[in-house]
């Protein structure tokens, strides 16, 4: 429907208003919707474990987030859960069209809505806490912005400073803020990439975890490695592919862009592959020692041990759904506060893989593909809270986050 010129006068002091609320850098200000009682859906499991296997379960909170009036989000690339069980979410506001910005427009075009700034956070309950972002936050280096062209992946640590990168034509940074929004430091430079030996650049991003005395980055969109980088000076510390060898498999040439996602000029998953494919997903660390990567593009992660030394030592394959093709399986992972469950997310099929952490067999699966609460749509990313709920979130067309409520286990 498309609100033209007739509405200019009765919405030109309501979007006056909204330019305010929705200004790119701080939307801390902006009121959140009146409270409402979470709406809990059934959600689709499939079990594969022995009868009378303990399982976590789950329903879907229909209700949350409790977005602001006005507000709406693009893909979701990035969640997080800080020490505090506040829920981050990265979105990107230019992955919305015309259609969903009618507020944004000037004049207004519509009734509804402008994007909610690139980094938001909300409670437990969804209620929305304020957020930041964009070109105006980060720094210029020999004149060039360093804000990623198209944000993607996302960490906070302990200290409540928030790590995010990208996988946009450039993107070859990780940036650190503040919670509040304050740049600190960053990794590597926009525009600048030397592939995978470099002990100075990046290449593409894709995701950041922190512990333990070191910074390791998933740099798997135009590099197929994982780097790691001591936390406090950010010097360089290793670099390692798949089986904890040095990095092979070259590079991607050219620019990461979306059509490569599901493409499958690659051949097709290998989860045997003496590489890491061209998607390096994932890297997520655990409290004791263990650190697990997301090798999309082969349907797979791999897990590593931290030595004594600080060195990761390979441990084992974990591979999900191998003939899988599109856009693939292991896209994030997450774990169970009690630490019996690892969660896998696997974006081509659009479910949640429920694992003993032991053993890592495959238990159940929760999910199917669908826009219907409980359903998913290019499945990105999957973070545990301390209370065992779940939150989730989609890239492409999905553009949407979930809340799945813990039930217990039974």
């Amino acid at each position: 429907m498309n609100y033209a010129t007739g509405f200019r006068a009765v919405l030109s002091v309501s979007a006056a208003l909204a330019a305010l609320a929705f200004s790119s850098v701080s939307h801390a200000e902006t009121k959140p919707v009146t409270q409402t009682a979470p709406a809990l859906v059934d959600l689709e499991m499939t079990v594969l474990a022995p009868e009378g296997t303990p399982l976590p379960r789950f329903k879907v909170d229909a209700s949350w987030p409790k977005m602001p009036s006005g507000m709406i989000i693009g893909q979701v690339p990035g969640l997080a859960i800080d020490k505090e069980d506040t829920i981050w979410l990265a979105h990107r506001p230019q992955s919305l069209s015309f259609s969903d910005l009618g507020l944004a427009s000037d004049p207004p075009s519509g009734k509804c809505c402008k994007p909610g700034p690139s980094i938001m956070k909300f409670d437990a309950d969804g209620t929305y806490l304020g957020g930041w972002g964009g070109p105006e936050i980060a720094p210029d280096i020999d004149g060039v912005n360093q804000w990623p062209r198209n944000i993607h992946g996302l960490f906070v640590d302990d200290d409540m400073t928030v790590w995010l990168g990208g996988n946009g034509t450039g993107d070859h940074v990780v940036l650190n803020y503040t919670a509040d929004g304050k740049f600190i430091r960053q990794v590597g430079i926009h525009g600048k990439t030397n592939g995978n030996a470099s002990k100075e650049s990046l290449g593409n991003p894709a995701d950041i975890w922190r512990g333990n005395g070191a910074l390791i980055i998933a740099d798997g969109y135009i590099n197929k490695r994982i780097v790691k980088f001591d936390d406090k000076e950010l010097s360089f510390e290793d670099a390692f592919g798949a089986y904890g060898a040095d990095p092979r498999g070259g590079t991607r040439k050219g620019a990461f862009d979306q059509t490569q996602a599901s493409s499958n000029t690659d051949g097709g998953a290998n989860p045997k592959s003496a590489s890491f494919g061209d998607i390096v997903h994932c890297v997520v660390g655990t409290d004791d020692g263990f650190v697990y990567v997301c090798d999309r593009r082969n349907n797979r992660a791999q897990l590593f041990k931290r030595t004594a030394a600080g060195d990761l030592e390979f441990v084992k394959d974990i591979v999900i759904a191998p003939e899988t093709g599109g856009t693939r399986t292991v896209s994030d992972i997450s774990f169970s506060p009690d630490g019996k469950f690892v969660y896998m997310a696997d974006m081509m099929n659009s479910v949640i893989w429920i694992l003993d952490r032991k053993t890592h067999d495959i238990l159940a699966y929760i999910g199917r593909v669908g826009r219907y609460p409980g359903q998913f749509t290019w499945l990105h990313s999957v973070v545990a809270d301390s209370q065992g709920n779940l939150y989730t979130s989609e890239v492409g067309t999905g553009r949407r986050v979930q809340k799945l409520v813990y039930l217990g286990t039974q």
